[in-house]
């Protein structure tokens, strides 16, 4: 069985508010609960007009206390922006309040431009994300006796950390380290192939004993081909815009790319949110089930930023029923 997840940015939408946004992540995490999905994460980005899950940890925590049973967190933190000792405590409170389903995914990259990481960090330039991590792995284990610094909330919770990546650097270290691995495949798909044969064959046991990969898709989901690629074109804006330089909220869905974006920047667009399942059940659960096969994850994570929040609840209802049809089929 192949568990399946949800990747949330709380997308603003087009003549929404950041309110409207974190209303419809709570709306979409009690949905996913309730129709199996096994994780609920949040991103960290910075500075963008169309994402309100900035204070990402605030966000898990509103999204516990409105569910019971999934698994919520990070994929992720972004861990150049922080101190770990601050990241063990705010994931040590949250694990004091929700229990065990707390997860704690860090990325490498600032998740924002440079002017943006300097305000949020300044004057730390240097790439020290393998000794944050094992500084952060060391707040969260029980402490030693003469430990000068602890994390209080966080200390001796153990709270499941993930390595997130889009290149080599994170599948060596999440390999080295024996941690759990999530590729962001649904934007940065280039390199997923060999990070995932970097990951599975330079795995050393540590945190964990034996190699976890968690697939990033894109899920765009309707009732018909049509509809789910009409979706769709809401993201594909949105990455047209930020490769502009002009990221703001996400753009209410067109017929036709053409009238917006140039010819190339289509083809930028399409091949970096090319890890796809896009169209009518059917479609999706084939195209998802390709995926499977070709890449064999121990878990999948789909997401995908729709401007309209129904048809974004219904396009998750229809991947959880093809994911469980797929599971179904397995274990016949």
């Amino acid at each position: 069985m192949v568990p399946y997840s949800v990747l949330d940015l709380s997308p603003i939408p087009e003549g929404g508010t950041a309110q409207d946004a974190l209303l419809n992540t709570s709306a979409l995490a009690q949905h996913a609960e309730a129709l199996g999905y096994h994780r609920y994460w949040l991103a960290e980005h910075h500075n963008s007009r169309g994402i309100a899950s900035a204070a990402t940890a605030l966000v898990i925590g509103h999204v516990a206390s409105k569910t019971s049973t999934i698994r919520v967190g990070s994929g992720g933190i972004m861990l150049p922006n922080h101190a770990p000792l601050m990241v063990a405590e705010a994931f040590g409170t949250l694990h004091a309040l929700y229990g065990d389903r707390i997860d704690l995914g860090l990325g490498r990259a600032p998740g924002t431009d440079p002017r943006t990481m300097q305000a949020l960090r300044r004057g730390l330039s240097a790439d020290r994300f393998p000794e944050d991590v094992v500084e952060l792995l060391e707040y969260l284990q029980p402490p030693h006796p003469d430990q000068p610094v602890r994390a209080v909330p966080g200390e001796g919770t153990q709270v499941p950390v993930w390595i997130l990546g889009s290149s080599l650097f994170g599948a060596q270290l999440a390999a080295h380290l024996g941690l759990p691995y999530a590729f962001a495949s649904h934007f940065a798909p280039d390199a997923l192939e060999q990070a995932v044969e970097v990951y599975r064959s330079r795995f050393q046991p540590g945190v964990m004993q034996e190699p976890k990969f968690m697939l990033a898709l894109n899920l765009f989901a309707a009732d018909s081909d049509q509809q789910a690629h009409y979706l769709r074109s809401s993201m594909l804006q949105a990455f047209v815009h930020l490769r502009r330089g002009q990221p703001g909220p996400l753009p209410a869905p067109v017929d036709d790319m053409t009238q917006v974006a140039s010819a190339q920047e289509i083809k930028m667009a399409e091949h970096a949110l090319s890890m796809v399942a896009v169209g009518d059940p059917q479609s999706v659960e084939q195209q998802l089930r390709d995926h499977i096969t070709r890449l064999r994850p121990d878990e999948v994570i789909l997401t995908g930023q729709i401007h309209n929040h129904a048809a974004r609840m219904r396009s998750f209802e229809i991947g959880a029923q093809a994911m469980a049809r797929i599971n179904h089929k397995a274990a016949a």
